[in-house]
């Protein structure tokens, strides 16, 4: 049975959620630290904060939406789209439903925009994220090496 995926806009009442989800991309980092569990909460909670206000200060006319599988909420896809480029902000699932081709599925809608608008795709992945692999198998290419982060580019077909 396939599943029923759908997009919708976040709202404040995604919050808990969606900060549910950012503390599931650091939780390797902090299982390494000596804190406690209120230690690392306020931690998190202060980086997802930071994020946010800089996705919403840098990205004002992004979309900011929901990923849902059967209307419930699995992960968070932030793009913006500019004149030349669409820029993937962030693609997150729950630890759950990653590596089940969802993603994949999503950035090759977003592939498919970019070819339709001749337009190229960015993303930023950390050295050590595994969806890299992901990013080289569905065409993108290092163009920036940001020291934490990869800027990664894919390019549409040159037109015939």
């Amino acid at each position: 049975m396939k599943m029923a995926i759908t997009l919708r806009p976040e709202t404040p009442q995604d919050e808990e959620f969606l900060f549910g989800l950012y503390a599931t991309t650091r939780a390797g980092e902090m299982a390494l630290l000596p804190w406690d569990a209120a230690q690392k909460n306020d931690f998190l909670r202060m980086q997802f904060r930071a994020q946010h206000e800089h996705y919403t200060l840098y990205y004002p006319h992004a979309s900011y939406q929901v990923i849902e599988i059967e209307a419930r909420p699995v992960g968070r896809l932030y793009i913006d789209r500019w004149e030349h480029e669409i820029r993937v902000m962030d693609i997150t699932l729950a630890p759950e439903f990653r590596g089940q081709g969802i993603g994949r599925g999503l950035l090759g809608e977003i592939l498919e925009e970019g070819k339709r608008a001749g337009k190229a795709v960015t993303i930023h992945v950390e050295l050590y994220n595994p969806a890299r692999r992901l990013y080289h198998r569905l065409g993108f290419e290092v163009i920036e090496n940001k020291g934490i982060y990869l800027l990664m580019r894919w390019s549409p077909p040159a037109a015939a």
